[in-house]
């Protein structure tokens, strides 16, 4: 699969060039590691090779690694896979220690070769840790090329030696955004910062003069130069000390302790520092294998990399629709949901029009736009022929004859299917036959609402997350008489607009609601059960949640909440479960703690809206019992009121594909990431234990916690998702 070769020519400069044939991006594996060893050794060994120099074929450089790289590292020792991937790690680790030292003599350290690096574009992952072995490493000039390690964005950390030398080069200080937060930068930035050497007009033309020009010393990195001293001090120097200090209280700030890879990252680069460089890279590598064998890990790869990617790249789309992307939007509402609509759209160069009810409504839906733009100019983000460009794109507007030509329409006007249908007979005498319909609500069901239409099978929800142009998740629903015409379109806009789809059956609230629902609930429920609030929030950030589901609740808005129950108990009106939960919510709304639009609601807020803490007020009207539950229970709590419904979901056929379930619940509400999603965190946890312990849960505080049928069977089958629900590649993960 991966293709290395190399060329000589004259004036004895090797050229390797890395082009995986099957890929749009670079990408190492197995085979790709051995084929560059075996090329690095000739061209080291060939008299007639004065240097080297490393390119890809591709306009970017790489994108990482091959995550089959990982499993064959795993098989390579048998049954002993912390083996295996540590060997195979040590043996990354050879090969870029060999390209850095270049043949030279160890005691003179003369006499290596030079090897460059030549980058046209984007490096990350192992594409940018192989370019950190080299001596020298140019750049490209392509503003839209990105350079870093985003490797602990998917459970994992560089392992292939950017954690080491990295740390070496920039110090523990200085390599923190790049390591810790995963931090991607442009190539100017990228060599302000010291990630890389030049940025160059022509890597090649000057990789090679370089290599042709280089001296002895031009190829001893500083860790190996006598006399070195790491940036900023080592941990036993009094400043590198208050720098591991610090770094070790931020990284447990931010990662409440449940993301092992912060944790092992940090250690490997304090372990490191006090050590020779070989054996730092050998405690890099054993700390690597450790994260890899933790099962955290392998789920945040599996959903935040694997599942990601499929679902993005139409895993779920219908076979044999013809390409479905959109020339002309409607979006019919310009409130704060259609003009982030309308922004993400031009960003994606799609024709929009904006309507609303008068010009000076459409105008302030259009006006988002140009203040996003604004922001982003003096930010120096976007030029001003940009800005220009997308505001051409958008027509604001009164007049629905504007909609004639649109392949796409939005609506996301008022929460009520009488509006809802009156502009949907209005708009549909003006669009063309075939134009696909899409509702944006959160909330009332697409089957329902399609019934105003002349075309039902034209007919679907999309549904965005506030703010649109933030949140990564589009949720689309079928109706009962969705045609699969109009998901491939709302998939093939989804992807225009760079957002991450997931499709879902209809029902009440679809899937993410209906499962953050009863999130916010639970929290609410235990207020008035007299559990302190400052437990039930912090026990939900322990556990890896970004909110607790009272501060959740004061960003959503408490009279939306509000609204919602109300709208739900008329709808099922006995069957409803009702609780204290709505009781606390119907109280707050009365008292005018709306949440955070009012600064007021569970939480107090400042005059410039900053959160001051829990509001008093919840104490007085709900005392703090005396006795208050363990961690671990309130924990249970949040976590299995959201993970029991997303596997009511799946039994029903609500949610028809387990990735979209765990990418869905990491994308739209934040649910514990470290875990990799609800069905990926079932299966950690295993199905005979979590059937247990939803009994346990329902016999102490109601029928909410029954185990789900099809839990309980695979708990007595010793079933997980994955094993009975995932394809192939996510199982292997």
């Amino acid at each position: 699969m991966t293709d290395f070769t190399m060329t000589k020519d004259a004036e004895g400069v090797a050229t390797i060039t890395w082009d995986v044939a099957d890929k749009s991006m670079n990408v190492m594996s197995f085979e790709g590691l051995e084929l560059l060893n075996d090329l690095v050794d000739d061209a080291l060994a060939d008299d007639a090779v004065k240097g080297i120099v490393i390119t890809s074929g591709k306009d970017t450089f790489a994108g990482g690694m091959d995550l089959n790289l990982l499993a064959k590292m795993k098989e390579s020792a048998g049954d002993d896979a912390a083996k295996g991937l540590f060997e195979g790690t040590m043996k990354m680790h050879g090969l870029l220690r060999k390209i850095e030292l270049a043949g030279m003599d160890p005691k003179t350290q003369k006499g290596g070769k030079p090897i460059a690096s030549a980058i046209p574009g984007t490096a990350v992952g192992i594409g940018l840790e192989l370019p950190l072995a080299t001596h020298r490493t140019f750049v490209a000039n392509n503003p839209k090329a990105r350079l870093g390690l985003p490797e602990i964005l998917v459970g994992i950390f560089p392992g292939a030696g950017g954690t080491t030398r990295l740390t070496r080069m920039l110090g523990a200080m200085g390599a923190s955004p790049f390591l810790l937060e995963g931090k991607l930068s442009a190539p100017e930035a990228a060599k302000k910062a010291g990630l890389i050497h030049e940025v160059s007009d022509d890597p090649m033309a000057d990789a090679r003069a370089w290599v042709l020009s280089a001296k002895d010393a031009d190829l001893v990195k500083p860790w190996d130069a006598k006399g070195y001293k790491m940036p900023g001090g080592a941990p036993y120097h009094p400043a590198g000390f208050m720098t591991f200090v610090g770094a070790a209280a931020m990284v447990n700030g931010k990662t409440q302790g449940v993301y092992p890879a912060a944790k092992a990252l940090l250690s490997a680069v304090y372990e490191g520092a006090l050590v020779p460089f070989d054996t730092a890279l050998k405690i890099e590598a054993r700390w690597f294998t450790n994260v890899l064998l933790n099962p955290s890990s392998g789920a945040m790869i599996r959903s935040l990399f694997l599942n990601k990617e499929a679902l993005e790249k139409g895993a779920v789309r219908p076979a044999g629709i013809p390409d479905q992307r959109v020339k002309k939007l409607g979006v019919l509402g310009a409130g704060l949901m259609g003009a982030g609509i309308a922004l993400v759209s031009a960003q994606a160069g799609i024709e929009v029009v904006l309507i609303d009810r008068d010009q000076e409504a459409a105008d302030r839906g259009k006006n988002y736009t140009e203040k996003y733009l604004e922001k982003g100019m003096a930010r120096r983000k976007v030029t001003q022929q940009k800005a220009d460009a997308m505001l051409g794109l958008i027509t604001a507007t009164p007049d629905l004859d504007a909609l004639k030509g649109c392949d796409l329409i939005i609506e996301a006007v008022f929460e009520d299917p009488a509006v809802k249908a009156e502009i949907t007979a209005k708009v549909e005498a003006v669009i063309p036959e075939d134009c696909i319909f899409a509702s944006n609500t959160s909330t009332l069901p697409i089957s329902e609402l399609a019934k105003a239409s002349k075309n039902q099978d034209q007919f679907i929800g999309i549904h965005f997350f506030s703010p649109v142009e933030k949140m990564l998740l589009v949720e689309i629903i079928k109706g009962a008489n969705t045609g699969d015409r109009a998901v491939a379109k709302a998939l093939d806009y989804v992807r225009q607009i760079k957002k991450t789809p997931i499709v879902v059956n209809d029902t009440r609230f679809f899937y993410a609601n209906r499962c953050i629902i009863p999130y916010v609930n639970e929290g609410a429920r235990m207020v008035t059960e007299g559990v302190e609030p400052a437990l039930i929030e912090n026990a939900a950030k322990l556990v890896g949640m970004p909110l607790g589901p009272l501060q959740l609740t004061d960003e959503t808005a408490i009279d939306l909440g509000a609204k919602i129950a109300r709208a739900t108990m008329a709808a099922m009106g006995d069957a409803y479960p009702k609780s204290g939960a709505d009781d606390l919510i119907f109280w707050l709304e009365e008292e005018g703690r709306l949440g955070r639009k009012a600064n007021a609601g569970f939480y107090s807020y400042d005059d410039k809206g900053k959160r001051t803490g829990l509001w008093d007020g919840l104490g007085e009207k709900y005392p703090a019992a005396e006795d208050q539950p363990d961690l671990t229970e309130v924990q249970h709590r949040l976590l299995f009121s959201q993970v029991l419904e997303a596997v009511r979901a799946l039994e029903e056929n609500v949610l028809m594909d387990i990735r979209e379930g765990d990418v869905g619940a990491i994308l739209g509400w934040g649910f514990a990431p470290w875990s990799g999603g609800p069905f990926s965190w079932l299966d950690i946890m295993g199905a005979p234990y979590a059937a247990e312990r939803c009994d346990q849960l329902e016999a102490k505080f109601g029928e909410r916690f029954k185990c789900p049928a099809l839990l309980r069977e695979m708990a007595e089958k010793g079933q997980s998702f994955y094993g009975r629900f995932g394809p192939e590649s996510a199982k292997a993960a």
